[in-house]
C-alpha cells in the first residue's frame, strides 16, 4: 500500500508544523467548532500578547487551516475543515498501512516454528 496525499511535501510540513503547537491546536478547535472569532477575541483567551496570538493565527493561515477576513476594524478567523480533512485522510492512510504491516507480522509470528531436519 502506498500512502498518497493530495498535498505537496511543503504543504504537509506546514500543516503538521502548525498542528504541533498546543495553542494553535486550541485555536483550530475553537474555530472549527463554528465559533468564528476575531483575533482580538482569541487573544483574550490566552495568557500571551495579542501579537503572539496573531503570529499563531498567521502560521495556521499559512498552513491553510484557517482563513482571515476583515469585518470592520477586526480580522475574523474562520476554520477550513477541508484542510483538516486532508490531514485526517493522510493519517488514516498511514494507520491502515501500519495496521496491515502489523497484521502480516502477527501472521508470521502465529505460524508454528519449523523443525530443522
Amino acid at each position: 500500500m502506498v500512502v498518497r496525499a493530495d498535498l505537496t511535501d511543503y504543504e504537509l510540513d506546514r500543516l503538521f508544523h502548525a498542528l504541533a503547537d498546543t495553542t494553535r491546536r486550541d485555536i483550530v478547535a475553537r474555530v472549527m467548532a463554528g465559533e468564528e472569532a476575531s483575533v482580538s477575541m482569541l487573544a483574550g483567551r490566552y495568557s500571551m500578547s495579542f501579537a503572539a496570538v496573531q503570529k499563531h493565527v498567521a502560521v495556521l493561515e499559512e498552513a491553510g487551516l484557517v482563513t482571515k477576513y476583515p469585518h470592520g476594524r477586526e480580522r475574523i478567523v474562520r476554520g477550513n475543515p477541508q484542510q483538516l480533512a486532508r490531514a485526517s485522510a493522510l493519517l488514516h492512510q498511514l494507520e491502515q498501512l501500519w495496521s496491515a504491516r502489523f497484521s502480516q507480522l502477527d501472521a508470521v509470528l502465529a505460524e508454528p516454528p519449523r523443525r530443522k531436519e
